[in-house]
């Protein structure tokens, strides 16, 4: 892996089927109801997206995101922009003796950052840019846990 790419892992177990937290994954447009550094999101047609984005560190990131895959258990965009490469979400219902009804999420992010200022900063700042997308995705976690509950 080089310098500018970027690999992303997060995982939650949230109260609710699988179908319920689909539902709320595949509107891309209400994103910024319960994820609150999805800043703006405008339709550009039935499978793509402009989605702005901002975590702890001050930029907007501005992505254009594609549609590969809505099936009920995989949800995947390609993402174009400053940085290319892909998102998606895995469902799976959890054991029903862990959580009944509930719902594993697992979210991977593969990247390479494109645009030259994010290249520059991949060299020195990588650090802070991995940390800046790990808040990005707990409130992620904690908007989908007031939405839906969260398992422990």
């Amino acid at each position: 892996m080089g310098v500018a790419d970027f690999d992303f892992e997060h995982s939650m177990v949230l109260a609710a089927p699988p179908e319920d937290v689909h539902a709320v994954l595949v509107d891309l447009e209400y994103f910024g109801s319960w994820w609150p550094q999805v800043r703006a999101v405008a339709s550009l047609g039935p499978d793509d997206a402009l989605v702005v984005c901002r975590s702890v560190l001050p930029y907007d990131l501005e992505l254009h995101l594609h549609a590969e895959s809505r099936e009920p258990w995989l949800l995947r965009v390609a993402i174009d922009g400053p940085i290319r490469g892909y998102a998606q979400w895995t469902l799976s219902p959890v054991d029903v003796r862990t959580a009944p009804g509930g719902t594993r999420l697992d979210f991977e992010q593969r990247v390479r950052a494109e645009d030259r200022s994010f290249v520059l900063a991949s060299y020195v700042l990588k650090p802070l840019l991995r940390w800046n997308h790990h808040r990005m995705m707990a409130g992620a976690e904690e908007g989908l846990a007031r939405k839906f509950g969260r398992v422990s």
